[in-house]
């Protein structure tokens, strides 16, 4: 199948009235008023105006740029923000956990609020992420998830994760202190983390062939 290949040419047509009719300022926008119409992906809509905007039936200001085929470009574009922004976030927490003893005030502060994001967030999120990176089989509001959904099961499965892994700690020589605890959830938070932003490339790979 050709890339971008247009799929229901309903959704051509709309779009086309759409930029004729609203003038709509970025792809962004357009992409959001298309969805009003059709429960399409981001993804697909987006293959859909790059499509029109190649055989030249529309033109836009802002186009988007095509997903990159190889992985460590991909690790580079805009989609895999969050991966690194996770990465960071738990590796800050842990170097403040080690370095930041309980009563230097006010910076202990910072290690209770990134040290709750680092055991009530991180884990299930990328959980979540690794098992479902673009959507997940239950009913939402969307194809795919959306920012309350994806909170609400991350929590929900960080308190699910979090008691696995200090049981587990329990039966190891290290017990359940905070150094092994802490680099435990490091370490779990970087595995699954690495393999949502994979398991994401494959699934967008599969959106554009």
């Amino acid at each position: 199948m050709k890339r971008h290949q247009s799929v229901d040419p309903q959704v051509d047509q709309f779009i086309i009235e759409i930029v004729e009719s609203k003038h709509p300022s970025d792809v962004e926008k357009l992409t959001e008023l298309v969805q009003e119409r059709f429960s399409l992906p981001k993804q697909r809509i987006v293959e859909h105006i790059l499509h029109l905007q190649s055989e030249r039936r529309i033109a836009l200001k802002d186009m988007p740029s095509q997903t990159p085929r190889k992985f460590g470009h991909f690790l580079r574009n805009s989609q895999s923000y969050w991966y690194w922004v996770t990465i960071l976030l738990a590796t800050i927490t842990t170097i403040i956990v080690f370095t930041v003893p309980e009563n230097a005030y006010p910076l202990v502060y910072a290690r209770y609020v990134l040290g709750s994001i680092f055991v009530l967030w991180l884990p299930g999120y990328t959980f979540i992420k690794a098992l479902f990176p673009t959507k997940v089989p239950i009913q939402t509001s969307s194809t795919e998830l959306d920012t309350i959904e994806r909170i609400a099961l991350s929590i929900g499965m960080s308190i699910a994760l979090v008691p696995i892994v200090g049981l587990l700690l329990n039966y190891t020589p290290w017990g359940i202190r905070l150094t092994p605890i802490v680099l435990s959830l490091l370490a779990l938070t970087i595995v699954l983390a690495t393999t949502a932003i994979i398991r994401e490339y494959q699934a967008t790979m599969k959106v554009e062939k």
